[in-house]
């Protein structure tokens, strides 16, 4: 084992000129990352990770030279949702978690880590940490509370479930999770409970991308191969801090060290974009008008790949469809694209729209038309997930590979489910037949996925409520725009009535809770990930590593808990347990599917399944580490918890080339269609693009190949899915470009109007976890608003300067960073921090809530009617700990929560979150302070509603409620004859089914309200 490390071409001639140290000349253990024995240089530091055949008895030298031993055990870091490896090393007299670095055995991480991982020791040592079950004890959100067991705490949820799913009141159940994790395991728990009740975060982060790519080949979210690129393009700072950013960073820079070439578009100068071979500061909203002047440039040289694009886009469709006049061939097609649809994106156009040198489009549209198929691209939030019509931006940056022929290719960027682990799970639960349309509303057939920004306006306007309310590390209140609105929903028990958070730490969503059930941390917890982070597929295991020392020491260890700090539990067992006690008499059909896949229970009782079970069995299905497993001596359990991760495949390109079995054609019930398309089935009388469960494949050069997961099985370039549902208009059912709410058409900046970028993320912060590491602290904690000096001068303000950015509901308050980083007439300000806990002096308890004191400020929270203020009443400061550092506390800064002022922007399409704010931005005036919020949650209902007008509702054709075709999340079954929740008027789970003519409105409880300042 161990990790080797190839040198690329520039760093063989760094080493001959000296100017890096000669790793090629080490010795053949050393170059593969291992030692047999500890021996420091000459320098006094080790050359490698220890061998993993060392990792249970392991010993490493102090500074002052005397040995410690230790018990190293792998996991996986999170923090973000990459899921690099991590070591810790538990020291064998104490105990206890010393240190944690990477792990080298990880396929996608490699060993390294960016600073979030190694911080992971701040999360576990947090001297304010959540260690205990609570359980509120007075009013919703008044800071008192009460320690209860984990007994208390499952048998009251689970009452109040079981109530709910024998009153038929199913989808009055919510799990809403904010950081992913472990690969289909709650689906599996939701399944078994029979809910449509899954929520997520993603239309708050990658909607608008996931649409996109999503109507382009099903696939959601792209795996670009950077390392064997030619030519990349990123929209927005993925290499230091985008998705994936660990192991998508040291293959970005591989790539370029082997004569790659990098394109940044940014409106930011970020550390990405400086490091950048061409930096494109594009006006916000602007993207996809430069790709398409790109596709223009790419066409009118002849530098696409003609191969791919007549073999595998549904060109002939799009003729049919919208040229039925034109002659049908493949000529016709070409010239319609630059004649007819992209003639008109000039260079000039694009460089009006978007402020870029028409050259430089022009050069980077040629440098990727050169690099053909190993061009490869990435976006994920940035201006698809600020813009009105984002999800046009990544459809078009998808053109663009689909022109070069880039596609699934090596150096090109493939869909992302080539690369992910799909685990077989075991006594598997059949579908879930609800609709639940709180989640997934009629408005918003195409939102990838849950409508979840708009939860609390649909909660106030009475289209349902939430019987058992669960977040999981997730923090709307903070994270999602309006977050009073928020608030206002959590404290309201008539629609939320028990809310139960899963937390590893305090946070301002725990604040207004029921339950607060303290969860593990990465080095706590068990779950499995897989992210398409390069052409390969890997898996790790996350791994609670004290419990799994104390097992290698002999120890029976039942529950997680009875190893971790306190009480700290952890999710996995935590489902098992509860869906045990739901339908503890099996009476629900619930519990068969916990029970475990290899032992009897005792007479009439069934045996529980165990945790080692679950992960037993998922990891005997896989062939690649059974493989591995044997040739290590080891199951292939053992195995992963040894090594922390396996690499199932590799190299994995062009998988819709794949060939089918021919006898297919034969059987009686397939067909071809008229464009190739092979399906199952006799044509229906109405054809429609509603189901695509029907494609097997799909005919090529006369052969049988896997294609894509498409109603025509190819790329496609035109959607009449799209045309279908109510968007019937080239804007929509082409990748084209549709102007963002925030185009300067909408922006009045003679009146000083300016447009916001809220999106970007520093590299050192984790989404709403920061607060409790002392590491990642220290280096950021504070979010300026960055301002062009021109900007600057306008308003007469300096960097440390005072503003007050009014936003649509209200305004912020914030320092300025005066900089040429970024384009005029745009300001920006990172999402990362400005977390806070309110003062609760008068608090009647003994459990202090707010923890996290190394990044949280302390407010003052005031309310009348619809209108909320919040002023810091106490900065960062040292304080008294079992932690010494937490007395050198130096900074005082906690940023400023910007998100709190926004109103909801969701996207008529793809549903996303649309984050870019059109601002004022004023000197502060005399009574305002540092981190003053103002945010009136009416006129934030008004937003919502305006809005939501511009949507295109179900039912679409047949009256169905969503293109069966596309994704959505633990979807209910698709087979005729089930799939009765598919179509409007179908099972909804909940007693009363809410109209669109039902709507309410809130109440107008007058105009008393506060400015924020203290009484």
């Amino acid at each position: 084992m161990g990790h080797e490390y190839d040198l690329s071409r520039i760093e063989k001639v760094a080493e001959r000129l000296g100017l890096i140290s000669n790793r090629s000349t080490d010795t053949t253990k050393q170059r593969q990352g291992r030692s047999d024995e500890v021996t420091p240089t000459g320098d006094g530091r080790l050359d490698s990770y220890p061998d993993p055949a060392t990792w249970d008895d392991w010993t490493e030298y102090e500074s002052s030279g005397e040995p410690r031993e230790y018990s190293v055990v792998p996991t996986a870091c999170f923090n973000c949702e990459a899921g690099c490896g991590l070591l810790t090393y538990i020291d064998t007299e104490t105990g206890e978690i010393r240190k944690i670095e990477g792990n080298p055995e990880h396929p996608g991480s490699r060993g390294r880590n960016c600073a979030k991982g190694p911080a992971t020791i701040n999360q576990l040592n947090d001297p304010q940490r959540i260690e205990y079950p609570l359980e509120r004890d007075g009013p919703r959100g008044s800071g008192q509370w009460r320690r209860v067991s984990w007994d208390e705490a499952l048998d009251d949820i689970a009452s109040e479930m079981r109530e709910a799913l024998e009153d038929d009141r199913g989808n009055e159940i919510t799990y809403h999770v904010g950081r992913p994790g472990h690969e289909d395991y709650m689906d599996r728990v939701i399944d078994a409970w029979g809910v449509d009740g899954h929520n997520s975060h993603t239309n708050i982060c990658s909607s608008g991308a996931r649409c996109g790519y999503g109507l382009w080949h099903k696939y959601d979210r792209p795996s670009a191969d950077f390392a064997n690129a030619e030519f990349v393009l990123l929209l927005s700072a993925q290499l230091e801090s985008g998705h994936y950013f660990n192991p998508h960073a040291q293959r970005i820079m591989e790539g370029m060290q082997e004569g790659g070439e990098l394109a940044v578009m940014d409106p930011r100068l970020s550390n990405t974009a400086a490091m950048s071979d061409y930096w494109l500061p594009t006006q916000p909203g602007s993207e996809a008008a430069v790709l398409l002047a790109m596709a223009n440039v790419i066409l009118e040289e002849e530098l696409y790949d003609r191969e791919f694009v007549e073999r595998w886009v549904n060109w002939r469709q799009f003729l049919d469809e919208e040229y039925p006049g034109r002659e049908r061939t493949f000529e016709s097609y070409i010239d319609i694209l630059r004649n007819d649809l992209y003639g008109r994106y000039t260079l000039e156009y694009a460089e009006s729209e978007s402020g870029v040198d028409a050259a430089k489009i022009e050069k980077v549209g040629r440098k990727i038309g050169n690099a053909g198929s190993r061009y490869a691209s990435h976006i994920w939030r940035s201006a698809a997930s600020g813009n009105k019509g984002g999800w046009q931006v990544s459809r078009t940056l998808h053109f663009l590979s689909v022109l070069t022929g880039s596609v699934g290719t090596e150096g090109g960027t493939s869909p992302n489910a080539w690369h992910k682990f799909d685990p077989d799970l075991p006594n598997e639960p059949p579908r879930q037949k609800l609709w639940d349309e709180l989640q997934l509303p009629t408005e918003y057939p195409f939102a990838h996925y849950e409508m979840s920004e708009l939860l609390p306006y649909f909660l106030k306007e009475g289209r349902g409520k939430i019987s058992v309310y669960f977040t999981r590390v997730f923090n709307p209140v903070y994270t999602y725009p309006d977050g009073f609105s928020w608030i206002e929903a959590l404290t309201d028990e008539d629609k939320i009535g028990m809310h139960v958070a899963l937390t590893p730490t305090w946070n301002e969503t725990a604040y207004f809770a029921d339950y607060v059930l303290p969860m593990g941390h990465s080095p706590e917890r068990h779950d499995i990930q897989s992210q398409e982070t390069h052409a390969g597929t890997w898996v790790t295991y996350r791994q609670p590593v004290l419990r799994e020392y104390a097992e290698r020491e002999g120890d029976d260890v039942d529950r997680t808990y009875e190893a971790n700090p306190g009480e700290v539990w952890e999710e996995d067992e935590f489902w098992i347990d509860l869906s045990w006690r739901v339908d503890d008499d099996g009476d629900l059909g619930i519990r068969e599917h916990f029970e475990s896949p290899y032992r009897d229970g005792d007479g009439d009782e069934p045996a529980k399944m165990t945790i080692d079970e679950y992960y037993r069995y998922v990891f005997e299905q896989e062939e690649k580490l059974v493989e591995l497993a044997e040739e290590a001596d080891m199951t292939p359990l053992e195995y992963m918890k040894h090594y922390g991760a396996f690499e199932a495949s590799e190299n994995d390109y062009e998988r819709h080339e794949e060939p089918l079995d021919e006898s297919i054609l034969e059987e009686d019930d397939v067909r071809v269609d008229e464009y190739g398309t092979i399906r199952r089935g006799e044509a229906p009388e109405y054809y429609s693009e509603m189901d695509g469960s029907d494609v097997l494949g799909v005919m090529v050069d006369g052969e049988p190949r896997r294609g894509f997961p498409t109603p025509t099985g190819k790329q496609q370039f035109y959607s009449k899915t799209i045309a279908e549902w109510g968007w019937d208009d080239q804007q929509y059912t082409l990748p084209n470009y549709i102007k963002s709410h925030v185009h300067p058409e909408n922006i009045d900046y003679g009146d000083g109007e300016m447009v916001l970028v809220p999106t970007f993320r520093l590299p050192t912060q984790i989404h709403s976890r920061s607060s409790n590491s002392k590491y990642l602290e220290e280096i950021s904690h504070n979010n300026p608003v960055w301002m062009h000096t021109q900007d600057a001068d306008r308003l007469g303000v300096e960097t440390g300067d005072l503003v007050r950015v009014e936003t649509d509901i209200g305004y912020y308050v914030n320092e300025v960073w005066v900089t040429e980083s970024i384009k005029p007439g745009i300001v920006a300000m990172s999402h990362h921090m400005g977390q806070w806990k309110v003062n609760r002096e008068e608090a009647d308890t003994d459990i202090e809530e707010g923890g996290d004191p190394y990044g949280k400020v302390t407010v003052d929270l005031n309310n009348e009617a619809s209108q909320w203020g919040m002023r810091q009443t106490e900065g960062i400061q040292p304080f008294e700990s079992s932690d010494s550092d937490s007395e050198r506390v130096w900074w005082t800064d906690g940023g400023v929560a910007q998100n709190l002022t926004f109103p909801p922007h969701p996207d008529p399409v793809s549903g996303m979150h649309c984050w870019h704010q059109r601002v004022t931005v004023r000197p502060a005036e005399d009574d305002d302070y540092y981190g003053d919020i103002y945010v009136d949650t009416e006129r934030s209902m008004e937003i919502y509603r305006k809005w939501l007008d511009e949507a295109n509702p179900a039912p679409g054709p047949n009256g169905l409620r969503r293109p069966k075709w596309l994704k959505r999340p633990i979807s209910p079954p698709t087979d005729p004859g089930e799939d009765d929740a598919w179509y409007v008027g179908g099972p909804v789970g909940r007693h009363e089914r809410w109209e669109p003519d039902e709507r309410t409105t809130v109440p107008d409880d007058g105009d008393a309200g506060t400015d924020g300042s203290r009484e």
